[in-house]
């Protein structure tokens, strides 16, 4: 499926981050971050946050409504979305995405109440009545999926089988171990994995912000609905490293394993999947290694 867009509405959505209300006060450091959006839009550096966006936005501009809840979902819980702007005298919302053209599909973003299962729930019967929009539900923390992992057993795994029940909800887990003890520190990968079977789901965790807006691109134009698992970064959201050129927006498509074209003649190929890739290329670098080919496995599943 085709899932790159034009540098025109790549523009486009940047340039409705800076188009800021008359008269909307908008917080000096918020400011910085929506003249960077604006930048990015032109000279790429695109971080996580701001891949993401373009995924929404452009969807949106397809016509496809586009909705996310979770506990902090319109900020971010590690600060990195900023979704919808208050004005700091009086409160005021400002979202831009709701504001890139006439006629667009409508975006929606929710904090949701404490109740994983709750909300997960809730998202999930929506995604099954809306096969047109992405419906997204985010964990503050991955692991605080296990609030609602009834749902995940009983709806999410094996509704298709049981009952032909189509859904293409897109669950949002933080996962990354960065030393933050036994809470919030793994996703439970391992869980979802050991509940594939049949194609039912698509698990994935990639890397790069441009593969991360391939991956939901590509989940939307396929007509094969089912739900998708994404595990996605935290200490990686504004690694430089980790950001990924405009024309890796522009061109291309999802890719569920990206080789290593920086080292001829390798003795040895590492096979590994998410935050560790970066760790492990800065070692090599570090270390001055040339025989070792470092593979990224994007799709976990199928």
């Amino acid at each position: 499926h085709e899932t790159s867009i034009s540098r025109s509405v790549v523009e486009q959505i940047a340039n409705a981050h800076g188009n800021v209300p008359p008269a909307f006060n908008v917080h000096p450091k918020l400011q910085q971050l929506l003249q960077k959006r604006v930048e990015m839009g032109r000279e790429g550096g695109i971080d996580w946050g701001f891949g993401e966006l373009l995924a929404f936005g452009s969807l949106i501009l397809e016509g496809k409504p586009v909705r996310l809840a979770g506990q902090d979902s319109r900020r971010g819980t590690f600060v990195q979305r900023h979704a919808v702007f208050h004005d700091r005298m009086n409160g005021q919302e400002w979202m831009p995405l709701r504001n890139l053209a006439a006629g667009q599909a409508k975006f929606y973003v929710y904090d949701s109440l404490l109740s994983e299962y709750a909300a997960m729930g809730f998202e999930y019967g929506y995604s099954v009545e809306d096969q047109n929009a992405l419906v997204l539900w985010e964990a503050q923390f991955g692991d605080f999926a296990n609030g609602a992992q009834t749902v995940v057993d009983e709806f999410i795994s094996s509704a298709l089988q049981k009952w032909g029940e189509r859904s293409s909800l897109v669950l949002l887990l933080p996962h990354g171990y960065e030393g933050q003890g036994p809470d919030h520190s793994s996703a439970r990968i391992e869980r979802y994995l050991q509940l594939c079977a049949e194609q039912n789901m698509t698990v994935a965790q990639p890397a790069s912000p441009a593969n991360y807006f391939h991956l939901l691109r590509w989940h939307m134009k396929n007509p094969a609905r089912r739900p998708l698992i994404v595990f996605t970064p935290k200490s990686m959201l504004r690694l430089k490293a980790a950001a990924s050129a405009l024309s890796d927006f522009t061109s291309g498509h999802f890719q569920p394993v990206i080789g290593d074209d920086s080292v001829q003649n390798a003795s040895r190929v590492i096979f590994c999947s998410g935050k560790i890739y970066h760790d492990l290329v800065a070692e090599r670098t570090k270390l001055g290694e040339t025989g070792t080919a470092i593979v990224r496995v994007e799709l976990l599943y199928p």
